[in-house]
Order: structure tokens, then sequence, then C-alpha cells
């Protein structure tokens, strides 16, 4: 049986847990619909910290993204998981943390066929300081301008991950620096 910190929590159509399934499994060309989160934090100039994921993930390897992403474990809170995540993956501690577009929902596929299926919570955050990110997670990072990572949403959106790409529109004017 694998830890709870291994487990992802799946959902039915109607976004109700519906059971666990292990984290290195999950990501496949059927995935199942289940839970994640993907945070946007921003230093005390309103700056955009972007990440680029390493080359070992599974999914959209080497490719920039918003800040973090993740997957809440079973009982957990996703603000929490958030927070977790900041941790683990730059070595951050939220000062703030807002939830933004807590419906946003969305699937992707690789040109593998591996694919995402997530209910995906959004939120904001406010860190201080340059992250220590962890190289099993993340290749390399960047602080932008909110304004040019839009721009790079819509003018070269095949250099963002999907989720970016599709979460920007919707926070353009929700998310104020």
């Amino acid at each position: 049986m694998p830890l709870a910190e291994d487990l992802v929590v799946l959902l039915d159509e109607r976004r109700r847990p519906v059971g666990t399934a292990p984290r290195a499994t999950v990501h496949t060309a059927a995935t199942p619909l289940h839970l994640a989160f993907s945070c946007y934090a921003f230093d005390g100039a309103g700056r955009l910290l972007v990440t680029r994921r390493a080359l070992s993930k599974k999914t959209w390897p080497g490719v920039w993204t918003n800040t973090c992403c993740g997957h809440p474990r079973p009982g957990e809170d996703p603000a929490q998981a958030v927070s977790r995540r900041l941790g683990e993956e730059l070595g951050l501690v939220p000062q703030t943390l807002d939830l933004v577009l807590p419906d946003f929902a969305y699937r992707a596929t690789m040109s593998d066929g591996t694919s995402e299926n997530e209910v995906c919570p959004v939120y904001r955050a406010t860190v201080d300081g340059d992250p220590t990110p962890d190289a099993r997670e993340v290749a390399d990072w960047r602080w932008v301008d909110w304004d040019d990572f839009i721009v790079a949403a819509n003018r070269v959106p095949w250099l963002l991950t999907p989720w970016a790409v599709l979460q920007v529109p919707q926070l353009a004017g929700r998310l104020q620096r």
C-alpha cells in the first residue's frame, strides 16, 4: 500500500472524492479525473516566479510554467498542500495565500499520449526572497513581470505548460500586483 503522500485523490464527474491512486501511476493515456492545484507566487515587487519543470518530470518535462503545481494528499486541504509544495519544491513559505480560481479544471495530452485530467484550484501567493529549488522538481526559475507572462501565454503558448496557458486568460483580471 503506498504512503498517503504518494496518493492522489480521484474524483467522480461531480468532482466528489471517490478513492485514491498512486501518484506515480495516475498520469497515463487514460488519466482518471483527480484533484490537483496550481500556484502563482509573487514577490514584494509584484514579479511572478516562473519555473521550468525538471527534465525527469513525467508530464511536460523541461517546460516553463507557473510557480508550482501538485496534488493534495488524501484528507489534506488544498491550501495546505500549496504551502507544503512551495516549501518542498522551492524552499519558500507563503506570506499570503488566496484562492483565485476555485473551479478551474482541464484536460491536456502530450504528444506521447500521456494526459492530465485535473480539477485544479488556482492560488495566488506572496513570498519573500529567492527560491532554493529541488532539482528533482525544478530545472530553472525566473522572476518575470506578470504582463510579460500574459503576453507569452498568448503569443508563444507552446513554450508554456497547457494548464498555465489555459489559466492565464482567467487570471488576467484577477491577479493584481
